[in-house]
């Protein structure tokens, strides 16, 4: 069976080449030099039918361990999480699945409500006055973060904690070069900040502290303590948080940060193979102004109907360069949308709900580890959803995560690969969708492969 996939005739062809003086297809490549092009063929697989090719690409796509084949315990930043089926159902109406940004923003009343819902769901969340249209995903979001402190502070130093996600801080670092900035890195002490290191640190230079609560290790930072440390030297506080565990834990707004990021991935998001994920800005009311991208307004129009509009777009494509807070080129309306519909969907009660099974079955897995005799806990301060496993020495966590695959687990991330000194260690992820069954079984394999 053969059908055309592209509406191009011969005569077609022959009508454009006619149009723009050119005899043969090759006329167009004529500026190219001879002995820079590509002579013979390409190593490609020979041409495949329609049905050829759908079985082929769906032979692809099942060598991924999916979530649904596979039960993971894989956290790091991406998350296995309930996904409700109405998220898919609304994204998927052409007029959201089809819309990319708001150009001419007053016609497109829908895109805008849908961006204006998601901010204000974000500030209600966070406890923060001003939250903007989406950022492209939560590690660009931070280092946007530390931009925006040091052009309200003047100052060119930020000092950030190595329990931030390592994406993250690799991604701030590149931005700092930029921007001329000095990036200060502190170390942890049980899994958190370390305190002592981190009041040294902070000087009258000191731009911003840039803090991850939960943090890599999935432990929850002592933010009260960390506050007056920052404000005492005028420095902004900057958090990363996982908007899931604001469910439980108190907002950001009333611990005193200034600027609060982070992924909203956990919000019905899928984890897409990596991405991609939708960031999310908040900041206190006098940051307003400097905030990247760009935020919706709620008004009324001439006849007193309710109405949206664009009231800030900081970014350079909308206004002179150098005036600009921000380059950023694109934000993430669609998934902004899912996380929107998914909070839209579990409401206060659902949000407490899901945290709580968060912490429930993480906490269960880690004292089921802790019974046994070959696994330990490496840190002992609190957490969330997330914790680190203590192997026994000697022991490969790439060979045992592709025994683990075998069985039938997405096990935990190698911290050695980012942490020089947690080697032989794994950090796992547990969420509400992991059953107490899965829990042991994955327990009872890991303990029986090492």
């Amino acid at each position: 069976m053969k059908h055309r996939y592209l509406p191009m005739t011969e005569q077609d062809q022959a009508e454009m080449l006619a149009t723009i003086g050119a005899e043969s297809i090759e006329d167009l490549f004529a500026d190219i030099p001879e002995e820079i092009r590509y002579n013979g063929v390409l190593p490609m697989s020979k041409r495949l039918s329609e049905p050829e090719l759908l079985k082929f690409m769906h032979e692809l796509a099942a060598r991924n361990a999916d979530f649904e084949r596979y039960t993971s315990f894989l956290g790091a930043g991406l998350y296995d999480h309930h996904i409700p089926v109405v998220i898919n159902h609304v994204i998927s109406r052409s007029e959201f699945y089809t819309a990319y940004t708001p150009y001419q923003a007053e016609i497109s009343q829908g895109e805008l409500q849908a961006i204006f819902e998601f901010q204000s769901y974000i500030c209600e969340l966070t406890g923060m006055k001003v939250a903007n249209a989406s950022m492209y995903d939560g590690s660009t979001a931070l280092a946007e973060a530390a931009a925006l402190a040091s052009g309200a502070t003047k100052r060119k130093k930020i000092v950030v904690s190595r329990t931030v996600h390592p994406e993250a801080r690799e991604i701030l670092h590149t931005s700092a070069r930029g921007l001329g900035l000095e990036v200060v890195e502190i170390g942890f002490h049980n899994g958190v900040t370390d305190m002592e290191a981190l009041s040294s640190a902070i000087t009258d230079d000191t731009a911003a502290v840039l803090i991850q609560s939960p943090n890599f290790f999935g432990c929850i930072e002592d933010i009260r303590a960390i506050e007056p440390l920052v404000h005492a030297q005028k420095s902004l506080l900057v958090l990363s948080v996982n908007p899931l565990s604001l469910g439980l834990l108190e907002s950001p707004g009333e611990l005193g940060a200034d600027i609060v990021v982070g992924d909203a991935q956990p919000l019905g998001i899928p984890a897409s193979l990596g991405g991609p994920t939708c960031g999310f800005f908040a900041v206190s009311e006098p940051l307003m102004r400097r905030i990247p991208g760009r935020i919706v307004g709620q008004t009324i129009d001439k006849e007193g109907k309710r109405g949206f509009v664009l009231t800030l777009q900081a970014r350079e494509q909308h206004i002179r360069r150098e005036k600009a807070t921000s380059n950023i080129c694109s934000n993430q309306a669609l998934l902004a949308l899912c996380a929107s519909v998914y909070m839209s969907t579990l409401g206060k009660m659902g949000m407490q709900e899901v945290a709580l099974l968060n912490v429930q079955k993480s906490h269960y897995a880690s004292e089921r580890i802790t019974k046994g005799s070959t696994l330990s806990l490496e840190f002992t301060s609190p957490f969330f959803n997330e914790f680190i496993v203590k192997l026994p020495d000697g022991a490969d966590i790439k060979d045992l995560n592709a025994k683990l695959i075998k069985a039938g687990y997405i096990g935990g991330y190698d911290l050695g690969l980012v942490y020089p000194e947690l080697q032989g260690r794994m950090l796992i992820a547990v969420t509400e969708r992991r059953t107490k069954e899965e829990i042991d079984r994955f327990i009872d394999e890991l303990e029986a492969i090492i």
